[in-house]
């Protein structure tokens, strides 16, 4: 599967909104299903695909698909390669290419987290290393 990041929308074939069948008839099955329940009695269908290097989340009754967790070093971004990219240089292209609204936190198990609302993207990083971005729609 092609790995483009596309903000707001998906990854490659994968797009928000997209229910789980389709999903599966997509990638084939996940290596692990988990459903969390949440707060308000929702239920989060999980699906994790390790050889792909990403982490579904679903939503909703009918789950559809509602965030992507991609740790895949070959995906692409805006077109770069954002594994290859530290801080700085990740933040210049975001900037680049007109998200420029941003928040910074370090996360309570260590990870320090650069979030573009605009794109609906947070970016992951462990002693500057970029190690997950989570998409959103």
């Amino acid at each position: 599967m092609e790995m483009e990041i596309k903000l707001k929308q998906g990854l490659g074939d994968l797009r928000f909104g997209m229910p789980v069948e389709e999903i599966v008839s997509l990638l084939g099955n996940a290596d692990e299903v988990e459903d969390i329940e949440n707060a308000v009695d929702e239920t989060t269908t999980v699906l994790r695909y390790n050889e792909l290097g990403i982490t579904l989340f679903c939503e909703g009754d009918n789950p559809i698909l509602s965030c992507i967790d991609v740790a895949d070093e070959d995906c692409t971004l805006l077109g770069e390669h954002p594994f290859d990219l530290d801080e700085r240089a990740i933040v210049s292209l975001m900037v680049k290419n007109n998200y420029t609204e941003q928040d910074a936190d370090e996360e309570d198990w260590g990870e320090r987290r650069i979030s573009f609302p605009e794109g609906n993207v947070d970016f992951y990083f462990d002693e500057g290393d970029l190690v997950s971005i989570i998409l959103g729609a």
